[in-house]
């Protein structure tokens, strides 16, 4: 997905997030090669660095302004949506933390929001540029369902993953997604609702608070989210015992990567 963004000289504040996105891949190359407490530091330090680039990059593409709005904007729905679920059940269905997330705010753990973080801007991202040949006046509805979809699409490939580490567990996975007996389908639509929900509100910050033209290229996230969709798919194939969760990695990156492509190719 990265390799296709605009290559632009990095220096000043610009190369700001892509000092954690490097750090973020490197380190995550070392998740599967770690466990027990090892492993949980490699969790925490790739959601912090993932958060950061995140709200680095808003902030020195679009403003400070921009970037404070996405970090707190985003950590806000995060906690709503996921207390919701965990005391309704709602959107995504029944399912319990373990302890060792750490701390929680209303029984989120904190490190929940800023995975939230890690992935919902480079989400947006990643639709702007695949929506902004739409037309004018669908592009916006078509940007937040884009986003939206990316959005969820990752959590397909992150759930079992969080779930064989015990980090949390759900009451009924079952119906789910063929391959992924851990993870019910349920959880796939409460992501896209509150996808949809967030992606709004994002859209609608970015044009009320971002620079009209952005100052740095979009390369810092994307590498973030191509390494933790397409690299994950790879980890849970060749070493975490995954393959139901990577090949639907795979098959949901591939739309993408051919739009993107066709979209590369297209004259300007």
């Amino acid at each position: 997905m990265t390799g296709l963004a605009t290559v632009r000289p990095v220096r000043g504040p610009t190369a700001l997030p892509w000092v954690p996105a490097v750090l973020l891949v490197l380190t995550a190359i070392a998740y599967p090669l770690t466990a027990g407490a090892a492993r949980d530091a490699v969790s925490w330090t790739i959601v912090l660095l993932g958060a950061l680039v995140s709200v680095a990059h808003a902030a020195v593409s679009r403003g400070a302004r921009t970037g404070a709005g996405v970090g707190l904007l985003t950590a806000a729905t995060a906690v709503l949506f996921e207390a919701v679920g965990l005391a309704a059940g709602v959107p995504y269905g029944e399912y319990t933390y373990s302890d060792d997330l750490g701390p929680t705010l209303l029984g989120v753990p904190f490190l929940v929001p800023l995975a939230w973080l890690m992935m919902a801007w480079p989400s947006w991202l990643l639709a702007r540029r695949l929506t902004r040949d739409v037309r004018a006046d669908r592009r916006r509805p078509a940007r937040v369902a884009v986003a939206a979809a990316v959005f969820a699409g990752w959590d397909v490939v992150l759930d079992p993953q969080m779930v064989q580490a015990g980090y949390w567990t759900w009451t009924h996975p079952a119906p789910s997604l063929p391959g992924i007996v851990t993870v019910p389908l349920t959880n796939l639509a409460g992501w896209l609702l509150a996808g949809v929900v967030l992606m709004t509100l994002l859209d609608l910050l970015v044009a009320r608070t971002a620079a009209a033209v952005p100052r740095a290229g979009d390369g810092a996230p994307l590498l973030v989210l191509g390494w933790m969709t397409l690299g994950g798919a790879l980890a849970h194939a060749g070493w975490l015992g995954l393959p139901g969760s990577a090949v639907w990695g795979g098959v949901l990156a591939v739309p993408v990567l051919v739009a993107l492509a066709v979209q590369a190719r297209r004259p300007r």
